[in-house]
């Protein structure tokens, strides 16, 4: 049986906490109404889709969804910078491959999660970095993936806005125009190697919520418990 070492799971269960849901909610109107009506739809039928255990050896454990947000790395790992972009499919589908890529050979786990928190939003009432440091896994099974030199990288095939957030929008167009906040799903492959020749790719899709706001680049705000088409 091939062994694999998954890193980011194609199902995602570390959810958006009660308080950020609420903040966005109460932040951007009309248009994050498709966005409490993403969540509700991710939330409310999200308790089926468990991620697949690793075969490899691997600690159970997880981050702390309260994990701190990291200083700035001051290495060069693996993690490619922000894209700077004001178009939010585009930003979306640049996330979504930073999010599937790693290296462990030459990337420590909190140079991981440090050059990660360089794509996120500063406006702290939108940005859900639980959401997306719990993407990582717990230091146990990183320094054990590194032992076996696992890495990744992966390929974006399409990305779009879901038809909720293409509904609100239509519904009323100015309704966006306080907190900018897009939903957006992204499809693609991961590859995954290690030492000796092991390898495997897997199809990913993923559903991020992205701020573009007038005259700035995009960036990262957070990333959905489930996937919404």
């Amino acid at each position: 049986m091939r062994k694999r070492f998954p890193f980011v799971s194609p199902s995602y269960g570390a959810g958006w906490p009660a308080s950020k849901r609420i903040a966005i909610v109460a932040s951007a109107v009309a248009v994050l109404l498709a966005i409490a009506g993403v969540v509700a739809m991710m939330t409310g039928g999200g308790n089926g889709h468990r991620a697949a255990a690793p075969v490899a050896p691997a600690s159970t454990g997880s981050p702390s969804s309260s994990e701190a947000a990291p200083e700035p790395s001051s290495g060069s790992g693996s993690v490619p910078k922000p894209l700077q972009i004001a178009e939010p499919v585009a930003y979306a589908k640049a996330a979504a491959q930073m999010l599937w890529s790693y290296d462990t050979r030459n990337t420590s786990r909190d140079q991981q999660l440090a050059d990660m928190h360089t794509w996120m939003t500063d406006e702290s009432a939108y940005a859900d970095w639980a959401s997306v440091s719990g993407q990582v896994p717990d230091p146990v099974l990183w320094s054990r993936m590194a032992d076996q030199e696992q890495h990744a990288t992966a390929s974006v095939t399409e990305g779009h806005f879901p038809s909720a957030f293409k509904q609100a929008l239509a519904d009323d167009p100015s309704a966006i125009t306080k907190a900018y906040i897009y939903v957006v799903t992204v499809n693609g492959k991961q590859q995954i190697a290690w030492k000796k020749g092991g390898g495997g790719a897997e199809e990913r899709a993923v559903t991020l919520a992205v701020q573009c706001r007038p005259n700035h680049d995009c960036t990262l705000a957070a990333i959905a418990p489930s996937v919404t088409q």
